[in-house]
Parts: structure tokens; C-alpha cells; sequence
């Protein structure tokens, strides 16, 4: 009934985790019938009704629904939407930090810059067969990328890190290629690997990124791609620093074919430096969107790479929607140059906001993390119990199986929605509801 999948647990808590590791994973996919309760119960020594209870806790989060005497399934939903769907909804009077949004009192006010768009396509009116990226857009874009230190490769627009991803790997891998994904790392790329056909191979991070020994086995057991976030990986805030990039180019040096794929997610919200990794490959893709600091609804992200796959890139791009609004290019050129966000003034606040909710939790013996970016990861003990007990104190965090294959259960919490005085009740909250973990790496 399950394949090779193995419920295991003795508390009701604990089956509904391992549960959810088979949802969040592929392994139990949408549709999978489960076993019966007094079956389950059965196969693992316990009461039924402590399987009865695993299952309800799995129905209100909304992972399996009960038909009656038909059984217990895991909820059918697309495959591109699984882990999103592995959250919480925020009734009345509960706060949400679990959405990942930036703070919208950090985005910059948008009608001047595109004001200035509508007056240059009323000189310039954008046309089929015109050059799909604009030619200011992309020298501001490549000037910024030269000041990081990524190598020099041409330019290309995708409407967001995600579009870029998705036809980078189209592009270059077949269904059933395994693909190297950091663990835990971005939920909405790890539907993405599988959507397309593709296997992702946990790769385990800590705070100083993916772990060089984790990314050899990936690589060396026949991954072809390895994706790698640069700073303010999504969900555990993780940087890779001067020493750790160093490491992760000497492993990719040994595997010269690998398609490496880095997502700066931190671009213009951090204070960390950039160390990429780009160019130590053949084929290599640099993504940069331009969401967290200047709003997700422009969905424009720059892309750079060799340029065989910017090429790919483009040919694919044509096949579909074409270009990305060159109205959106003028404005993001616009907003660049004028300088429209201070990167600093937006780094020490998300920074202050972190700390501080770190430092409180370190305080109730609650391990924590977030060395950049908008969001702090709590490893927890048991995750779906920490979620329903957050819940019912009045925060909607965001669950760890949304991010996670195989490292251990934890929640992610946004701060970006969060003012000085909410650290020391969301603190509490989150110590109550999750207890003190033993420190380790995140996987």
C-alpha cells in the first residue's frame, strides 16, 4: 500500500511527523491510500486510538482527508503546490509569520520609477522582435554584478528566481536526472524538482550554507546539478562566507559537468558579502530577484550565466511568454539607479529583528537560526505538535516540512511583520510551544 515507505513512531505525534516527511518528500504523493488505523497500530505496537489521534492532528492541518469506510488518503493537490499547501491558515486574531513577505514599510514607493517607464514607452513603445532585455537594465544589472565578483557572462530577464530556475534546468536536464537541493531549503524549488520530472538529492546546510562533504556524495552519486543559495537561504538564513565558498569551488572543480545553479535570495537585503561560486563549472546559471527588495509583485529576477546556457535560456523564454515586460525593465533600472533602497538601512533592520528573536529565544535554552535575511529557523523536537501549540497561543508559523527531505523537524518564523515588542510574546510562545533542542546542524 505504501511502496518502500515506512511509517514509523510511537506517539501520536510522532506518526503524524513521519506522515508528513513522506508528503513533504514525494514519497507518499498526493492520492496514497493509508493504512487502516487498527492495521497501522498494528505494525507499530501502539493503541489504535494513538493512530486515531495522528490521524485527526493530520485532517485539521489539512494533509490527509478521511472518506469513511474508503479510508484515510493523503490530499490530492498539483504536484507545484504540495509543500505550499503544508501550511497553516491564520483565523481571525492570529498573527501570521509564516508567509516569507518583505516588510512593505522597506519597499520603495514605485510611481515615480514608473512614471518615468510610461513617459520612455510613449517615446519607445515596446514591439514584437525588439531586443528582449533592455539595454539600460542590463548594463545597471551587469555593473552590479561585476562589483559581487560574478563572472562576466551575458544578460537575460525571467519573470522571478523561480522562472529562471525552472528553464535553466529544462534546458540543460531530462526527467529522472537527480538534481543536488540544499536540506532544508526553498519549498517552492523542491516541488519544482519534482514537477519536473527531476530527483532531488538532500544536500544538508548549516549556518555557513551547504555542507562541501554533503555536495561531493550528491555530486559524486550522479547529480548533475547542484543549486545553492548564496545568502539568506530559505528557510535557515544561512551565508556562504569566503572559507566556505573556497570549499564548495574545490568540490565543484572535481566535478567540472555539474550544472550549478546559485540563487543570491539576500541581493539588497543582507550586509553579507557575496563569495560566488560561478564559473568553477562548465554550465553555470546566477539568479538575482529583485522581489525581496523591491517588491514580489514585479516579478522580474536577472540572470547571467555561460553563455550556451543564457542562450538555452532565451530559446526556451521565446517558446513561451517571450520577454518580461520591458515597462517592468524601465522601472527596475529606474528604481537602481536613483537608489531607491538602501540596502544597508534594510539589512540592520531585518538583522535587529532577528537578533533580537534569536537572542530571546537563547535565553529560554531555545536553539535558533538566521544569520541573514527576513526569516529565523527553530529546530523543534516534534513540529507538528510546535505548530498546533503556536497556533493556539495566537502565531501562524510556517511548518519545517515545507522546507525539509530529510534533516530534522523544525518551524520558520518571518520577521519581518514583527516590532520590538513582539519578540519577548512571540519568544515565549515559541519556547512553550517547542521546548529546548539539543544544538546540532540543521540535517
Amino acid at each position: 500500500m505504501l511502496g518502500e515507505y515506512r511509517i514509523t513512531g510511537r506517539r501520536a505525534s510522532e506518526i503524524a511527523a513521519s506522515i508528513e516527511r513522506g508528503v513533504g518528500s514525494g514519497e507518499l504523493e498526493p492520492g496514497r491510500l493509508l493504512p487502516p488505523m487498527r492495521g497501522l497500530a498494528g505494525l507499530l505496537g501502539v493503541n489504535p486510538n494513538t493512530v486515531a489521534a495522528a490521524y485527526r492532528v493530520l485532517r485539521e492541518r489539512g494533509v490527509i482527508e478521511t472518506a469513511g469506510r474508503r479510508g484515510s488518503r493523503v490530499r490530492a493537490r498539483p504536484a507545484s503546490t504540495a509543500r505550499g499547501s503544508l501550511g497553516v491558515q491564520a483565523p481571525p486574531g492570529v498573527r501570521d509569520v509564516s508567509e516569507g513577505n518583505p516588510d512593505p514599510a522597506l519597499l520603495p514607493p514605485l510611481h515615480e520609477a514608473l512614471a518615468a517607464a510610461a513617459r520612455l514607452h510613449e517615446r519607445r513603445p515596446g514591439l514584437y522582435g525588439q531586443d528582449p532585455v533592455d539595454e539600460r537594465f542590463a548594463e545597471l544589472a551587469r555593473a552590479a554584478l561585476d562589483a559581487d565578483g560574478v563572472p562576466a557572462g551575458p544578460i537575460a530577464v525571467a519573470s522571478g528566481s523561480l522562472d529562471a530556475v525552472e528553464r535553466v534546468l529544462a534546458a540543460h536536464l531530462r526527467p529522472g536526472d537527480m538534481v543536488a537541493v540544499e536540506d532544508p531549503g526553498w519549498g517552492s524549488l523542491l516541488d519544482l524538482v519534482s514537477a519536473l520530472g527531476l530527483k532531488p538529492v538532500p544536500v544538508r546546510v548549516d549556518d555557513d550554507g551547504p555542507l562541501p562533504a554533503e555536495a561531493e556524495r550528491a555530486l559524486a552519486g550522479g547529480a548533475r546539478a547542484l543549486i545553492v543559495t548564496d545568502r539568506a537561504q530559505n528557510p535557515t538564513g544561512a551565508v556562504v562566507g569566503a572559507a566556505r565558498a573556497a570549499e564548495l569551488r574545490a568540490v565543484l572543480a572535481r566535478f567540472p559537468r555539474t550544472l550549478l545553479i546559485e540563487d543570491d535570495h539576500g541581493h539588497a537585503i543582507v550586509d553579507q558579502p557575496l563569495h560566488p561560486l560561478a564559473g568553477t563549472t562548465d554550465s553555470w546559471a546566477f539568479v538575482r530577484s529583485t522581489a525581496k527588495a523591491y517588491g514580489p509583485d514585479l516579478r522580474v529576477a536577472v540572470l547571467t550565466g555561460d553563455a550556451v546556457t543564457v542562450d538555452r535560456f532565451g530559446g526556451r523564454q521565446q517558446l513561451g511568454p517571450g520577454w518580461v515586460s520591458r515597462l517592468l525593465q524601465h522601472a527596475l533600472a529606474e528604481l537602481w539607479a536613483s537608489g531607491a533602497v538602501d540596502s544597508r538601512a534594510v539589512a540592520r533592520s531585518y538583522g535587529a529583528r532577528r537578533d533580537a528573536l534569536i537572542e530571546a529565544l537563547a535565553g529560554h535554552g531555545v536553539e535558533a537560526h538566521g544569520r541573514s535575511g527576513m526569516n529565523v529557523w527553530v529546530p523543534v523536537p516534534d513540529e507538528t505538535g510546535a505548530v498546533a501549540r503556536l497556533l493556539h497561543a495566537g502565531w501562524a508559523v510556517a511548518p519545517g516540512a515545507r522546507f525539509r527531505m530529510s534533516a530534522p523537524p523544525g518551524v520558520r518564523v518571518t520577521v519581518s511583520g514583527l516590532a520590538a515588542e513582539d519578540i519577548p510574546r512571540i519568544a515565549d510562545a515559541i519556547a512553550s510551544a517547542a521546548g529546548p533542542a539539543p544544538a546540532r546542524a540543521y540535517g
